[in-house]
């Protein structure tokens, strides 16, 4: 298993073991300009132990309104820094259930109040110690509440005058989805800087998550930003590019 694997187990990476630019940063806030004029989204990744796992705080310069995606751990840095950034947090939305993408939503939840979204199909994963790999990697978390909305592909997640578009993207796990809008797309553990997700967890499929990464991630605009859910951004149209996942040039043991 590359050494890789070993810092964040969740990845398959490029077996060439290329270390994209930023690797090892620990993230920051980043402004995003979206092609809509007078249109600000305030932006601030952080990174979030045992699993090195990306956290990220979305929400509109306008309203102030926001979400937290993938509260992995660490609910009281996630909600100081909402607050430092002046955000009302709205929405909690899980790109998926495993453990290191989950370990806060109770806590955040109880400190935001706000709403708890996941796609229906991954609920299981949420409820199950073992699909949620709690078990399998020997890390426990505050139990997470029941979701308050159930999201399905082609749903959208407005904040203000944010809107991001739910892309269910399974094979990861069976609900696993990606939000794009705004020129980004937050992958969760779908697509990565020249990796893809692990496909060898239960509910998991190599077939399908290829299938979700070429039907709904590489339709869209090379010069989108890509944020994953561990490792530092991308474009798509690098990954089209460079992801040799993508271009049939992998023979890595799922």
């Amino acid at each position: 298993m590359p050494e890789t694997h070993r810092k964040a187990p969740f990845i398959n990476q490029s077996l060439n073991d290329k270390k994209p630019k930023g690797e090892g940063d620990t993230g920051g806030e980043v402004d995003i300009q979206p092609p809509r004029k007078g249109l600000i989204v305030i932006f601030k990744m952080l990174v979030v132990e045992p699993f090195q796992s990306n956290c990220y705080i979305v929400g509109s310069e306008s309203t102030k309104e926001g979400m937290v995606i993938d509260p992995g751990a660490g609910a009281k840095e996630i909600v100081g820094n909402a607050n430092q950034l002046g955000l009302d947090i709205k929405l909690i939305v899980l790109t998926h259930g495993h453990v290191d993408h989950i370990g806060a939503i109770k806590e955040v939840k109880e400190a935001t109040g706000a709403e708890f979204a996941i796609h229906a199909d991954e609920l299981e994963t949420l409820r199950e110690h073992g699909q949620s790999l709690s078990a399998m990697f020997g890390h426990s978390y505050a139990t997470p509440p029941h979701p308050d909305r159930l999201l399905k592909g082609g749903d959208s997640i407005d904040l203000g005058d944010l809107h991001f578009l739910v892309a269910h993207t399974p094979g990861h796990s069976l609900g696993g989805i990606c939000l794009v809008g705004h020129g980004v797309v937050f992958t969760g553990d779908t697509l990565f800087n020249y990796g893809i997700g692990r496909t060898d967890f239960p509910g998991g499929s190599y077939s399908q998550l290829l299938n979700g990464i070429h039907t709904e991630l590489m339709t869209l605009p090379d010069s989108t930003v890509v944020y994953p859910g561990h490792g530092p951004e991308s474009t798509i149209g690098a990954e089209r590019r460079g992801n040799p996942f993508l271009r049939g040039g992998s023979s890595f043991p799922f």
